[in-house]
């Protein structure tokens, strides 16, 4: 099932017991490559001071807590009302696919039963997660490669952040590398609109007037030390497609400017 602009929707079930808060940026980042997340839910048992460091996530990201009190000791509990959320989350038939993060192999029979429904299932865990799980996922992704890095977080020492906008420039880059990196061909090469609607998924606050320009394109003009630009004819033969390009990418120039 796709929204009214022809994305899938997708419904984002978080294992918190068993998931890092740290990756909750990463994560819906990702997730935006592959459709809008029109569900985020997180479970666990909030009363506890283990899921301290995803209460402070939960707010900013828009990611309903779900609780889920641990009746009988060893047995998880989270675990259970996750799968049965998905059941019915499965049955509206609103959905295209499903994002379970977790390291627990327990989801196995989960991802199983949603593919069979003809969904998508996107799964999220650290490389400790069992190979069961791992194969029944269409896509799996290792939660280690959605942590932020200093660098595209945190200002150098001494320096404060650009004000320039609702983030700054250097955290603005990360997001549309990213967003270039999920809608690009083998060339490295993406439809700059294809890249702003990326952004928007991951930055729905997202406008280019924040940074002193009325379009998109014009603000990755200014940013040429980091992209490309390239203009190529439309197949309608009267205007043109914007195409960007990360210039860390080492690849042949686009054939528009080759001939």
């Amino acid at each position: 099932m796709a929204d009214k602009d022809g994305q899938s929707r997708l419904a984002v079930l978080i294992d918190a017991d068993n998931a890092p808060a740290d990756i909750a940026e990463g994560l819906l980042r990702e997730v935006a490559k592959y459709g809008v997340a029109s569900v985020k839910r997180a479970y666990g048992d909030w009363t506890t001071d283990n899921l301290k460091s995803w209460k402070k996530v939960l707010l900013h990201h828009s990611i309903q807590p779900i609780q889920q009190f641990g009746y009988t000791s060893g047995k998880n509990a989270t675990d259970s009302a996750l799968i049965i959320d998905a059941m019915d989350l499965l049955y509206t038939e609103r959905f295209s696919g499903f994002c379970i993060v977790s390291s627990d192999s327990d989801f196995t029979p989960l991802a199983a039963r949603i593919r069979e429904q003809g969904l998508t299932v996107y799964g999220f865990g650290e490389k400790k997660t069992p190979a069961p799980f791992v194969s029944a996922c269409d896509k799996f992704i290792y939660t280690h490669l959605l942590k932020a890095t200093v660098a595209d977080e945190e200002p150098a020492p001494g320096k404060k952040p650009e004000p320039d906008g609702p983030i700054s420039k250097k955290k603005l880059t990360s997001f549309l590398r990213s967003a270039i990196d999920a809608g690009s061909d083998e060339s490295g090469w993406a439809a700059l609109s294809a890249v702003g609607s990326n952004i928007v998924r991951q930055l729905p606050q997202f406008d280019p007037r924040d940074y002193g320009h009325k379009k998109l394109r014009d603000l990755v003009a200014e940013m040429k030390d980091q992209f490309d630009l390239d203009e190529r004819p439309h197949a309608d033969g009267h205007s043109k497609v914007i195409y960007l390009r990360d210039k860390r990418k080492k690849s042949p120039a686009p054939e528009a400017r080759a001939r």
